[in-house]
This record gives C-alpha cells, structure tokens and sequence, in this order.
C-alpha cells in the first residue's frame, strides 16, 4: 500500500494505520533529528523531537495535500521545524555525528586493519559535516545520506533548488578543504629528497 493510499485511510478514519507510517519513516526522521542536534546530551531529546514530529504530523494530516508535497518531504519539513524550534528555545551546543547514533558500519568482510582506516575517515568527514553551517549541514545530510532530490530538499528547508544547489556546492568545498590535509598526497616531485631515495 503507498503513502496516499495509507494517508487516503486515515483521513477516512482508520486512525491505526496511522502506525504503518510511522513504521516507514521513523527510522529516517530519527536519524535526521540527531543529525539537526548538536549537543552531546540530546539523545533522549532526539527521540522525544521524533515522537513530536509523528504527533504533529498525525494532528495536521487532514491539512496535507500531495499536490503540495510528497508525504516524506512534508514530514522532513515539519522534523527541522520541530528541531529548529528546540534549538532556539535551548540554545544547544555542539554534538559530534559520533554522539549522534547515525554511525554507519563497516561490512563485516572488511579486513580489520582496513575497517579502522574507513571508521577513522568517515569519523574526519563527520567532523567535517558538523563544522558546516546548519542550511548547508541540513542540505548535504538530506542530499547523501537521505538521497532526496533537489526539490525535496527546497521544500524542506523552504529555498529555492539553485539555493539548494549553492548550499551543496558550498558544504562540498567546505568538507573538501577541511579535509584535504587529511587525504592530500604530495605528487612524486613534491616529496622530500630523502622520501625519494626510499
């Protein structure tokens, strides 16, 4: 069943399948709530966040037209609402996407050797992410990690799609130079003298 066809049903009554969409996309806006966080204290913020993004969403549903957005957009918008929201009322610090639970793991295949190197680079590019602005952080996180489309992620983040693309331009080149001490490679002409001799 998809998305209209469940909302069509909860909009005629059947408030329990309300739960199937829940089911769908919780794991998604929780991942994105932690990333919007940015305080080491905020896991059980994150989910409360989460569960008031579900309740307004089910209070407002009858108000959602698809013609305006998908379902999954409209939540989007209504989880970084709910989140910037907690921010300005807190005035939160900083939380690493260490801390944020939305860790990704290296495939059991890899040697372990290799797994620490690809955990220590993906630990630099989360540092990285997190240093960005939020529009450009929201952007990037909705963009790869969440794979939307331009337009989802105007919708979300209420900009226009070429804003959205200078957003994604702009936190690339930021994550790239702040990670470029880390992967840059000295050409074979640029190495020291007693490298070469090696």
């Amino acid at each position: 069943m998809t998305d209209s066809q469940l909302i069509q049903l909860i909009k005629q009554g059947n408030t329990e399948l309300y739960s199937e969409l829940m089911r769908r996309y919780q794991r998604k806006i929780l991942a994105f709530v932690y990333h919007m966080l940015k305080n080491s204290q905020m896991e059980l913020i994150a989910e409360d966040l989460c569960s008031e993004t579900f309740y307004k969403a089910f209070r407002s549903l009858h108000s959602f037209r698809e013609v305006d957005a998908s379902f999954s957009t409209w939540l989007y918008t209504i989880a970084r609402n709910t989140v910037l929201s907690e921010l300005r009322k807190h005035r939160v610090g900083n939380v690493s996407l260490e801390e944020s639970g939305y860790t990704p793991v290296a495939p059991l295949e890899v040697a372990p050797e290799q797994a620490v190197l690809r955990n220590e680079r993906m630990n630099l590019v989360r540092k990285a992410i997190n240093n960005l602005p939020e529009k450009q952080r929201s952007a990037l996180i909705l963009r790869e990690y969440d794979q939307m489309d331009y337009q989802e992620i105007a919708t979300i983040l209420d900009q226009s799609v070429s804003s959205v693309k200078s957003l994604l331009f702009r936190a690339r080149s930021s994550v790239k130079l702040q990670l470029e001490s880390y992967f840059y490679e000295p050409a074979y002409d640029e190495q020291p003298e007693r490298m070469k001799s090696q």
